[in-house]
C-alpha cells in the first residue's frame, strides 16, 4: 500500500523502535517483529498493530509508557506518523486502567504530542471511554498559547473525522463540542479555523438547525474572521439550497425568471465538456443576491440516478437586470469518481431552488 508505505512503513517504524527503546531503556521486541509485518495493513491498521506492539514490550501501568513518552521527545526527529501508535499505546493504557489519574495523564501526554503529530486520532478511545472528562480537557485547550494544541481541541472531537473511529454521542447530539467552536471561530492561526469549520459543517450534515445557529452567533459576535468561518462552515448546506443558511449568509428567496438552460453539444465523450447557459432576471423590487451553483444528474453504478452540486457563481441583479449565466462540466478521468453512459443532465441551482434541468447523452 504506497500510501500507507510513505506514512508509515518500515523505515519509520524502524526509528520508532529506536527512539522508543531508547527512551524506555529496554528492547522492543514485539514493536520490531510488528514493525516487519505491516505490508497489506492499512495506515490506521499499522497504528494499531504497532500501538499494541509498544503496549507488550514497554509494559507496567500508565506513568510507566507516559514517562518512556517524555523521554522521547527529548530528541528532536521523534515526529511525523509514528507519533500516532505512540499516541493510541498512550490513550489505549489509560482507558484499560479505568481510574482517573491514568486517563488524565494520557491526555496531558497527547496534548504534548500533538505540535510534533496530530493526535486527533489517537484521543479517540478516550472521547469513546468518558467524553465528558475528555471534553473538559479539550475546553481547556482552547487558551492554550500552542495552536496546534487548540485545533486538536477542535479536530479531535469532530463528530465525522476522516479516519477516524465514531464517536456515537458526538454524531447524535451536536451541543457537548459548541463551547469549543465558540472559543475557536475567531481564532488568529487559520488551521484552527478551518478545523472549526469543518467541525460544524460535520454537524450540519444532520443538525442543520443546530449549525446554522452557531454560525449565526459568531456573526452575531463579529470577528476579523467570523464571516470567512461561518460561510465555510455552511458549504454544505448552501449546496443543499437550506434556506436558514443561504439567509444566514445574505442569499434569501428572490424573485427571478431563469430561461431554459442550454446545453452543447447533444452528446459528450469522456474528456469532453457540456456547456450550458440560461438568462437569469431579478424580477422584485429590491437588488437580489444570487448564489448560483450548478447540479449534474448522472447514472451510478446500479443504473440509479445521482446528482452532484458544484458551486458556480455569485452574482447581484438589480431590479429589472437581467444577466447571462454560463459555465462548463469537464469531464476528466478521476479516482473518486467514475461517469457510466446514459442520460445525463445539468441544471441551475440559484438561492437553494432547483431550475428546470436540460439533458445530453454521455458516450463514456
Amino acid at each position: 500500500m504506497p500510501f500507507a508505505d510513505e506514512m508509515l512503513g518500515a523505515q519509520q517504524a524502524e526509528t520508532l523502535v529506536s527512539i522508543m527503546g531508547d527512551a524506555a531503556g529496554r528492547p522492543l521486541a514485539a514493536t520490531a517483529e510488528t514493525a516487519r509485518g505491516l505490508d497489506g495493513l492499512s495506515l490506521s491498521g499499522r497504528a494499531r498493530a504497532l500501538a499494541a506492539g509498544l503496549l507488550a514490550d514497554v509494559g507496567g501501568d500508565h506513568t510507566v509508557i507516559a514517562a518512556a513518552v517524555r523521554r522521547a521527545l527529548d530528541r528532536p526527529d521523534f515526529d511525523g506518523w509514528p507519533l500516532w501508535p505512540v499516541g493510541l499505546a498512550v490513550a489505549t493504557r489509560g482507558v484499560d486502567e479505568g481510574s482517573a489519574e491514568s486517563f488524565d495523564t494520557a491526555m496531558d501526554v497527547l496534548r504534548e504530542l500533538t505540535p510534533r503529530m496530530t493526535s486527533e486520532f489517537a484521543i479517540r478511545p478516550l472521547l469513546r471511554h468518558d467524553l465528558d472528562r475528555a471534553l473538559g480537557h479539550m475546553r481547556s485547550w482552547t487558551a492554550d498559547p500552542d495552536w496546534n494544541v487548540r485545533r486538536l481541541a477542535s479536530e479531535g472531537s469532530r463528530p465525522l473525522l476522516p479516519w477516524a473511529e465514531r464517536i456515537p454521542r458526538l454524531v447524535t447530539d451536536p451541543s457537548p463540542t459548541l463551547p469549543i467552536l465558540d472559543a475557536l471561530f475567531d481564532d488568529p492561526e487559520e488551521s484552527v479555523r478551518r478545523s472549526v469549520a469543518n467541525h460544524l459543517n460535520d454537524h450540519s450534515r444532520a443538525h442543520s438547525d443546530f449549525a446554522v445557529a452557531a454560525a449565526g452567533g459568531w456573526l452575531a459576535r463579529g470577528g476579523a474572521h467570523s464571516e470567512r468561518t461561518a460561510r465555510h462552515a455552511m458549504r454544505t448546506l448552501v449546496k443543499r439550497g437550506d434556506p436558514g443558511a443561504l439567509e444566514l449568509l445574505g442569499f434569501p428567496p428572490a424573485e427571478l425568471s431563469v430561461a431554459p438552460l442550454r446545453v452543447t453539444p447533444e452528446a459528450v465523450a469522456l474528456g469532453g465538456a457540456a456547456a450550458f447557459a440560461a438568462a437569469v432576471e431579478n424580477r422584485g423590487a429590491s437588488e437580489a443576491r444570487l448564489v448560483i451553483d450548478y447540479v449534474l444528474f448522472f447514472p451510478g453504478a446500479r443504473g440509479d440516478e445521482r446528482r452532484k452540486v458544484f458551486k458556480l457563481a455569485q452574482r447581484t441583479l438589480a431590479p429589472g437586470e437581467r444577466a447571462l449565466v454560463e459555465g462548463r462540466h469537464v469531464f476528466r478521468e478521476i479516482s473518486t469518481r467514475r461517469y457510466y453512459p446514459g442520460r445525463h443532465g445539468l441544471a441551475l441551482q440559484i438561492n437553494g431552488v432547483l431550475h428546470d434541468r436540460a439533458d445530453f447523452a454521455f458516450g463514456g
